[in-house]
This record gives structure tokens, C-alpha cells and sequence, in this order.
């Protein structure tokens, strides 16, 4: 018997050894950056208030992947170390300057953006992502944002790839709950119903193009109480006579092209959704704060929202130190804040997309936790990405060394539908105008060593009448804005 014990054990141990896989290599894998941002920011009022707002920010990121295999790994991104200087631990409040960061603790106090995993099934050809991440499309004018989901990337090709997404980007009111009426939070919203986003994509690339086309379908049953998340769920203040957005769908295509010494990066999106609040007031509260009114907040329309991008930025390389670019855009804009179809130009984006100094350049604190720089910051509210923006530019870039570059560019702005004066009682249809200005604008970007970079920005523009109807409502007000920028960044 013990023989027969024996020698099963022994068998079994054979077959465990015969069938013996090493375990998979596990690896700990970061990198990060380092950003301090001097910002002078000067008449983004035109003269109406004082603005003289001079200050300095910084961020402090990491990313981290722990990887177990080839086919899996966690992966998590972290901002610490990141406020104003001189601002130190606020608690995040809505009246008080970290309110600004989408109500995010981060005057110098750790705070995960991203956590998620990723793995691999290599037998159906698909890899997914669950958690917390990153979702974008195109050139990130129509989303770009961290949400809660599932995404899956499948090979249909050796180029090619499909990918489907879910994710939640809201529970309603505070509440797990999907009722439409469950007690009231502090500002008196009741309805927990959800909003979902389901997103796809198809990937490929074909000579020397790259291009992807995309679609996206979002939809908030949450508005019972007359609040949608977009834009009643946001801490920042949007331009004013903006629409509710209940449901959305986007289609769009991007991609780049080269072609010798030329390249061209491109876009177009096409956006049709509902307002299904039918709003009988312009009025609504002020996202920026627990209390107030905003007196011009919603735009009033039939309940049918439609909008598109259009964007093109060509490069040529004239020589190995110059190139020379074009870029070229338009976005849909309202022709009527009181009636008719409302105009959408986006689902929801951290303003990453860049295109001037002043007009557009409008990375917020909304989203990354990073400091306002153009005039979409929310106390002044101009548009950002392409809304109701007519563009086109000239620029150049100039490597003065190998490791001093020179950026400059000049830019004529027009509104696509006109722009209304106004006063808190409402837009005043006899007053319009489509004339934004121009801008001109430089950065110089010098690398003290391959990680370590200087760079100085600087904007002018030259308001048109339209530019002041959207931020004032009124003409009367003139001055220029301007901005002087320094930036050191470490890469590692």
C-alpha cells in the first residue's frame, strides 16, 4: 500500500513537473512629470473689472504600472505636490479658489485620477481595460475626460482595430438609488436616475495614414428635477446661453497624413442630441458656487441640439530648422439663444486641445486639476475648442540650436453664427456681431538638458466686437487682452 502511495506521488509529482510553467515575470514600471507654471494674465475683461491676475501654479504626476505577465497589469496615475503657490491645503470648497478643481482636494494633497486594469486574452484577439481611465476621441475636441468603464480593443487586422466602450459618468444625486425621486441633496436636485456613455471605434492605418473613425451615444435620464449633469453637474461656468444636454450622439472621423515633407492632421464630427428641460427662463444657479444665479445660464431652444467640427492642420517641413503650418477651423454656433435648435459642439473635454494662446488655449481646472490659461476660464467665459469659432491660422517653427526651438503664429478669429449683446434681462437680438479679432502669439521652448525644458509663452489679441458681446454683452469696453507665461518641465 505504501508502495501504490508512493508511487502515485511520485507520478504525480512528474506530471506537475512535465506540465510546469515558470510564473509570470512581475514588474513595477513609472514615470512622471514634474510642471511649475508663472502665469500674467492681464485685461481678460477688456477694462470692464480690473484684471491683473500674476501667479504661479504647479503639478506633480505620477504613473504607475504593475505589471504581472505580458497580459496583465494595473495601472494607476497619481497628482500630488499640486496647487498655487502660496495656497496651501485648502479645504475644497465651492466659494473658495480649490473649488475651481471640479471639487478635488489638491493644494499639495495626493489624488488619483486613474485607476484601472488591463489584460489581454490573446485566444479572442482582444484586450480590455476596467476601472477607472482616460476616455478621448479624435483631436479631443469633443471628448476628453477620466471615467468609470469598460473598454475593449479587438484586432480585426494587422492594422486594424474595433473598439467598444461603456461608462458611467454619473449616479444621479448623491444616491446609489435609480428612482426618479429620492430625498433632495443641499441644493434641492431629487432625481438619482443615471447618465451612461457608450462609445466605439474603428482603427487603421493604410500607406502613410492613420485614421479612425468614432462614435459615441450618451444619454441622462436624470433630469426630472430639471438639472442634467452636462452642464448643471460641472464646477465651472460655461458661456452663458448654453443648453442642457440629455441625450447626444456623436459621429465623427480623424487622422493624420503624410506625404513628403508635408503632413496633415484632420477632423471632422457631426453632433445631433435633446434638451429635454424645457427651460421657460434664462436663469439658472452658478455651478462655481453653493448659492447665486447665474441670470443668462440656459439657452432656451425646441428641445433639439445639433452641432459639428470641422479641423484641419497642415506642416511643411521646408527645411531641417524651419517649418512652416496652416491650420484651419470652424464650429457650429447657436444663430438664436431663444428659440430653435440649440448648438453642441462637444460632450466633455479637459481643454487639451490647442489652438491659440488666448482664445482657445483653455486647459482648466475642470477636469486635470490644472490651472485656467485662456479666456474659457470660467470667470471670464469665452468659448472653448471650436464653438461658434471660425479659425485661421499661419505659424512657423524655427530650431535656432539643437536645442532652442522658436514657435510664433498669427490668427483671424470670426464667429460661425453671430453673437448677441446682452444684459442680465437677455440676449439683445438687435445687437450682433461675428467679429472676434485676431491674435498673435510666441513660445520658445529651450532644453537645458534632454528632460528638462524652459519654455516661454506670450499672447496678444486684439478683440473684435463680437469677442466683447460674449464676454461683457456690451462694446464699450476695449482694452487688449494679454499673457506672459514661463514654464520649467521635467520629464522622467
Amino acid at each position: 500500500m505504501k508502495k501504490c502511495i508512493f508511487s502515485v506521488a511520485v507520478f504525480l509529482f512528474a506530471v506537475q513537473m512535465l506540465f510546469a510553467q515558470d510564473p509570470p515575470k512581475t514588474e513595477l514600471k513609472f514615470n512622471g512629470v514634474y510642471n511649475a507654471w508663472g502665469q500674467m494674465q492681464n485685461d481678460f475683461t477688456m477694462g470692464k473689472s480690473e484684471y491683473r491676475d500674476h501667479y504661479f501654479v504647479q503639478m506633480f504626476r505620477l504613473n504607475f504600472s504593475f505589471n504581472y505577465g505580458e497580459n496583465i497589469k494595473a495601472i494607476t496615475r497619481f497628482d500630488l505636490g499640486q496647487g498655487w503657490w502660496g495656497v496651501d491645503n485648502e479645504p475644497p470648497t465651492y466659494n473658495g479658489a480649490s473649488g475651481a478643481f471640479d471639487n478635488k482636494d489638491a493644494h499639495y494633497i495626493l489624488h488619483v485620477d486613474q485607476a484601472y486594469i488591463w489584460f489581454n486574452v490573446p485566444s479572442i484577439y482582444a484586450a480590455f481595460n476596467v476601472g477607472r481611465f482616460n476616455w478621448s476621441a479624435g483631436n479631443k475636441l469633443v471628448l476628453d475626460n477620466n471615467y468609470d468603464g469598460i473598454l475593449a480593443n479587438i484586432k480585426v487586422g494587422k492594422d486594424d482595430a474595433v473598439k467598444l466602450g461603456f461608462a458611467k459618468i454619473s449616479e444621479g444625486v448623491l444616491s446609489i438609488s435609480d428612482l426618479a425621486r429620492v430625498g433632495m441633496d443641499s441644493k434641492g436636485n431629487y432625481d438619482a436616475s443615471d447618465a451612461n456613455l457608450f462609445t466605439g471605434a474603428w482603427t487603421t492605418k493604410f500607406g502613410a495614414t492613420n485614421l479612425e473613425l468614432f462614435g459615441m451615444y450618451y444619454k441622462d435620464a436624470s433630469f426630472e428635477d430639471s438639472v442634467a449633469y452636462l452642464i448643471d453637474g460641472l464646477y465651472y461656468n460655461r458661456p452663458r446661453f448654453t443648453p442642457q444636454v440629455t441625450q447626444l450622439t456623436v459621429l465623427g472621423a480623424a487622422g493624420t497624413t503624410k506625404y513628403d515633407k508635408l503632413t496633415f492632421n484632420y477632423e471632422a464630427n457631426y453632433l445631433m442630441g435633446k434638451d429635454e428641460i424645457d427651460n421657460k427662463t434664462f436663469a439658472g444657479r452658478l455651478n462655481t458656487a453653493s448659492n447665486g444665479m447665474d441670470a443668462l445660464k440656459y439657452d432656451k431652444n425646441n428641445g433639439d441640439l445639433m452641432g459639428y467640427n470641422a479641423y484641419l492642420k497642415v506642416d511643411y517641413a521646408a527645411t531641417d530648422a524651419l517649418t512652416v503650418g496652416l491650420v484651419a477651423g470652424m464650429g457650429s454656433g447657436d444663430d438664436d439663444p431663444t428659440q430653435g435648435k440649440g448648438n453642441v459642439n462637444k460632450l466633455r473635454t479637459a481643454g487639451f486641445f490647442y489652438l491659440t494662446e488666448l482664445w482657445e488655449d483653455s486647459i482648466m481646472p475642470d477636469e486635470e486639476g490644472i490651472t485656467p490659461q485662456g479666456l474659457g476660464a470660467p470667470n471670464v467665459r469665452a468659448y472653448r475648442e471650436l464653438e461658434n469659432t471660425t479659425a485661421l491660422q499661419i505659424n512657423g517653427t524655427v530650431s535656432l540650436t539643437p536645442q532652442w526651438k522658436l514657435f510664433g503664429s498669427f490668427t483671424y478669429l470670426k464667429a460661425t453664427q453671430p453673437v448677441y449683446a446682452w444684459t442680465n434681462s437677455g440676449p439683445d437680438l438687435t445687437k450682433s456681431a461675428t467679429d472676434l479679432g485676431w491674435e498673435v502669439d510666441l513660445k520658445t521652448d529651450y532644453k537645458i538638458y534632454s528632460n528638462l525644458t524652459f519654455t516661454f509663452r506670450a499672447g496678444y489679441l486684439s478683440p473684435g466686437v463680437a469677442t466683447k458681446y460674449l464676454i461683457n454683452g456690451s462694446d464699450k469696453w476695449e482694452l487688449a487682452p494679454w499673457e506672459l507665461k514661463s514654464e520649467i518641465t521635467f520629464v522622467f
